[in-house]
């Protein structure tokens, strides 16, 4: 009987069997868990797995479902890319010039309007309910969530100045990077594999999606990004005119956007108004520029609800693709004009940080009324805003933006020793600057920078000591050994060299920290023998005598120093460091 049985379900699983064919998902299917709860709740990643699946299964002609990365925790780093051109893959689009617009939401996972806004928005266009037509003509990337472990770090207070959803992922990833901190030193594994997908496609177009913090206020969203006062000049028209662009069309949705950060000049103080300026390209907006390419930074206000605050974030996402679109032609050869001209920056000045002038103009900004009185709980004067009373505010604003240092680029580029050739190596891989290993030992004219002063940072910063430089580079001749690296300033990404790779740049690597041996002192003399070798050296040289006694005179902080007053003397000995604050990257107006 067993055998039998056996041999029957044998046949039976042999037999043909007809098999429904699998039905793709609809419309309905691809809601959101925040469209489903009015907007009361964002879901989790495995939802961002599911409809990114479910997305390229329902609109196969128009849909790609990738992974570009994986995070600490081992999650996949998923990206829709989405486009009825059939430019499919980078090469595609570039031949074609079809327009690349990357949206990025959850950077910082607990500002996850950008996840919910954009599936919404993709699922609209896929039906031909937005912007008909404009996937014939774009490439859209749609990041969901960059920051993968921090959104499911994910609990109902991780932002407490913030309405809705009722829970929400964190600001900063598993190993606690901030990662719109990091756009330039790349020490996350998430920001790697990003700058990797940046590299393969090349956006004209970013969108940074977010959600402030903040005083409390009427004005729904800000829309800020470059270049506009920073970059290339001529590449500058095309950042106001989507920036400027997106702020029109939200006005005309209903929105209120203002064009600057709402950041108070004195925190927590409405009367002092605010500041407007360019961002160190540690941050995404200020770091595309570099790049010779747009980006706008959108901030929702974090006292506008969750639906509201998705639906600004929507709006937004589809006015800059119905401007990308609309301009797409010109703004390409505006990006490959600009990328023409980095070629030739050698020689040119370089500014590497802006700063906002004294000019102030009154602004009318709608607020609600306020007060400001003692606290006997922190014992400052604090704020307290009435949000049943609405109320203009005729603040100062200062927008008048200006190069604040600013360097020359050298003419042929930048020499990096063998023993540094790795770690700088490692960076300008992150970010596709062009460079070569040089095969045998050169002698080359060059210009070696020597910090007078460097200060070291008292606090970590994202994992590292910053440090900042004063000094100034002056004419060497350099031998340097087999395996250096020659970074040429003749190429498209030359701004972001600069900005790599200068000393005083706000986010090189000196300024990250990355050489602060160099600046650290590694041997001493004894002040007894230092004390021996300064009089020997007043006794043989008069001239050396007159200067010591004239910088006693005119220096009362050398003159109180022991320190100091033995150092003058033993920077003059040959036992002195030669190394020493020096910065271990070289300039050449010559090509090696």
């Amino acid at each position: 009987m067993r055998r039998t049985t056996l041999l029957l379900a044998c046949l039976l699983a042999c037999l043909p069997m007809s098999v429904p064919a699998a039905t793709p998902p609809s419309s309905a299917d691809l809601a959101t868990v925040a469209e489903r709860s009015g907007f009361q709740r964002t879901g989790r990643y495995e939802e961002v797995l599911a409809l990114c699946d479910a997305f390229a299964e329902r609109y196969p002609d128009a849909v790609r479902c990738e992974s570009f990365g994986t995070t600490p925790q081992g999650r996949e780093m998923k990206v829709l890319v989405a486009t009825r051109s059939g430019a499919f893959d980078p090469a595609a689009a570039a031949a074609a010039k079809i327009p690349v617009l990357l949206a990025q939401g959850g950077i910082h996972a607990g500002e996850i309007d950008g996840k919910d806004a954009g599936f919404q928005l993709l699922r609209q266009m896929l039906d031909g309910e937005a912007a008909p037509g404009a996937l014939d003509q774009l490439v859209l990337l749609f990041v969901p969530v960059f920051n993968v472990d921090g959104h499911e770090n994910f609990r109902a207070w991780n932002r407490p100045n913030q309405r809705g959803p009722e829970e929400m992922g964190f600001r900063t990833t598993a190993q606690r990077y901030n990662l719109n901190r990091d756009y330039v030193k790349a020490d996350a594994p998430e920001m790697r594999a990003m700058l990797a997908l940046v590299q393969r496609w090349d956006p004209l177009v970013t969108l940074d999606l977010h959600v402030t913090d903040g005083a409390k206020f009427q004005h729904d969203i800000s829309i800020t990004g470059e270049p506009v006062n920073s970059g290339d000049p001529a590449l500058r028209v095309a950042g106001r005119a989507l920036r400027d662009g997106i702020a029109t069309r939200l006005e005309q949705q209903g929105s209120d956007p203002v064009v600057f950060y709402p950041s108070f000049v004195e925190d927590d103080d409405p009367a002092t108004g605010f500041v407007h300026g360019v961002a160190p390209p540690r941050f995404s907006h200020g770091y595309f520029q570099l790049r010779n390419r747009l980006a706008i930074l959108v901030e929702t206000h974090s006292w506008r609800n969750y639906p509201e605050r998705v639906r600004a974030t929507r709006n937004t996402v589809l006015d800059a693709i119905e401007l990308t679109v609309a301009h797409g032609d010109e703004w390409l050869a505006l990006a490959d004009a600009a990328d023409a001209r980095a070629r030739g920056l050698g020689g040119q000045p370089v500014p590497l940080d802006y700063r906002a002038t004294d000019d102030v103009r009154t602004i009318d900004f709608r607020g609600y009324a306020y007060t400001r009185t003692p606290s006997d709980i922190s014992g400052a004067l604090m704020t307290h805003y009435d949000e049943s009373t609405p109320q203009v505010w005729k603040v100062p604003l200062r927008d008048t933006i200006v190069p604040g240092t600013v360097v020359t680029a050298p003419k042929g580029g930048y020499l990096v020793p063998p023993e540094y050739a790795k770690i700088v190596a490692s960076w300008l891989d992150a970010h596709g600057v062009a460079y070569r290993k040089l095969a045998h030992p050169v002698e080359v004219d060059a210009q070696v920078y020597r910090a007078d002063e460097a200060k070291f940072a008292a606090a970590s910063m994202e994992g590292h000591q910053r440090l900042s430089l004063e000094g100034a580079w002056a004419p060497s001749h350099e031998t340097l050994g087999a395996g250096a690296l020659f970074v040429p300033i003749a190429q498209p990404l030359a701004r972001l060299a600069v900005h790599i790779l200068e000393p005083q740049a706000p986010d090189s690597m000196a300024g990250w920290g990355e050489f602060n041996n160099a600046f650290e002192r590694k041997e001493y003399m004894e002040a007894y023998v230092a004390e021996e070798v300064a009089r020997g050296m007043l006794a043989k040289d008069p001239a050396l005598k007159a200067r010591f006694e004239q910088k006693l005179k005119d220096d009362a902080g050398f003159a109180a120093s022991p320190r100091a007053r033995l150092d003058f003397f033993y920077r003059l000995h040959p036992a002195w460091d030669s190394g020493y604050m020096r910065y271990p990257v070289l300039r050449t107006d010559l090509l090696p």
